[in-house]
């Protein structure tokens, strides 16, 4: 565990470099209100991006099989360089970083993990560790899938739109490389979050009281 703090100082750094390129190169449209959609997506999107971060700095930590390792180096490496990005159009826009966040349930059916869930990767056998956390990941990058639809519609600012495409891109062509990992560990994945499965009416009113 000696390695984590160090790596994500690191990050932080990274991030607030960003954060001063996107207050220099964000486009002067108009301000967004806190509950915009671009807002809106903004902060969910940072809370989710950020749990995939800890999931990938967790089995970095523990895991020596190369290619899991180059995978979560890769998503923590691109989430948290989004995050960066994120945070700096919220300074931008004259909100705070923090808000309003998904509730637990809102969370649980956007694919994030649970408090239980992020503790068996660091209490599991290594191997089993690493099973747990593709499926985790998989999860978690099928319902990002989902959290980006709303910034795809037309209207939304320009900027939002391009991160939303790229999230789209990047996390589809990850589910099928680590959906092809966990085969080769013998494995499948977890059944689908709600977001995807369509059972969706429930979180999406959870996510309107948190906001």
């Amino acid at each position: 565990m000696t390695r984590r703090p160090a790596l994500i100082a690191v990050l932080a750094l990274a991030a607030a470099l960003l954060i001063a390129a996107a207050l220099a190169l964000a486009p002067r449209l108009g301000t967004p209100g806190a509950q915009s959609v671009e807002v809106r997506f903004v902060r969910e999107m940072i809370q989710h991006h950020a749990q995939a971060v800890d999931m990938a700095t967790r089995i970095r930590d523990r895991s020596e099989e190369r290619t899991l390792r180059s995978v979560a180096l890769d998503i923590q490496l691109s989430q948290q360089e989004q995050i960066g990005q994120m945070r700096g159009w919220l300074t931008l826009w004259n909100l705070p970083w923090g808000g309003p966040g998904m509730t637990a349930e809102h969370a649980r059916m956007m694919g994030m993990a649970t408090p239980a869930e992020l503790s068996r990767l660091d209490t599991l056998p290594p191997a089993d560790a690493e099973r747990l956390f593709l499926q985790l990941m998989i999860r978690h990058h099928q319902g990002a899938l989902a959290m980006v639809k709303p910034a795809l519609a037309p209207g939304v600012r320009p900027e939002v739109r391009t991160l939303a495409r790229q999230i789209d891109a990047a996390q589809g062509g990850e589910i099928r490389l680590m959906t092809a990992m966990l085969a080769a560990r013998g494995a499948g994945p977890l059944p689908a979050p709600a977001a995807v499965t369509g059972d969706l009416d429930h979180a999406g009113m959870e996510g309107e009281h948190a906001h």
